[in-house]
């Protein structure tokens, strides 16, 4: 009997000589991210307004575009709008950007405060404050009063006028 207990008595030695413990840390490193994409803009990246009557230089215009912007931030955020010049073009011939309202609407997934601008060449908060998030879209509508087209407007030679619209979202 003494025997089998000096044999039970090894097989424990054995087994907790062949048990060990290592650890090693894990780092989740993050960065501060942010990045737009145009979403579903109208006609692959235009707006456009036209005014081809006696009607159409009278009324009001809006054209609204779901999803306009699709941004992912880890911060809050802000973005502006701006044009690239003070000016559309056309040739020779010029209108004013600011005839050009530019509003953020409801109806897309970010949050913060909307804002409706004047289109200028320098930067504007369009949206103010937006929450940090992923794939969030921004709704924007674009107007020319009926005021405006009238007194613009109405009297320029025809012709397509053009001007560039930047959005830039700024992590706060």
């Amino acid at each position: 009997m003494s025997f089998l207990g000096a044999i039970a008595l090894e097989t424990d030695q054995v087994l907790a000589q062949n048990s060990e413990q290592v650890s090693n840390s894990v780092n989740i490193v993050l960065s501060d991210v942010i990045s737009m994409d145009i979403g579903a803009v109208a006609s692959q990246g235009t707006v456009d307004f036209n005014y081809v009557n006696t009607t159409d230089y009278n009324s009001s215009k809006k054209v609204t575009v779901p999803n306009s912007l699709v941004i992912i931030s880890s911060k809050n955020f802000d973005v502006k709008v701006k044009s690239e010049g003070s000016n559309f073009v056309s040739g020779t011939n010029v209108i004013p950007v600011d005839i050009l309202q530019v509003k953020a609407i409801p109806g897309g997934s970010l949050m913060g405060t909307l804002n409706e601008v004047t289109l200028s060449a320098t930067d504007q908060v369009l949206v103010g404050n937006a929450s940090s998030g992923s794939k969030q879209s921004l709704n924007i509508a674009y107007s020319i009063s009926a005021e405006k087209a009238s007194k613009v407007l109405l009297g320029k030679p025809k012709g397509t006028y053009t001007q560039t619209v930047t959005y830039t979202a700024t992590a706060l």
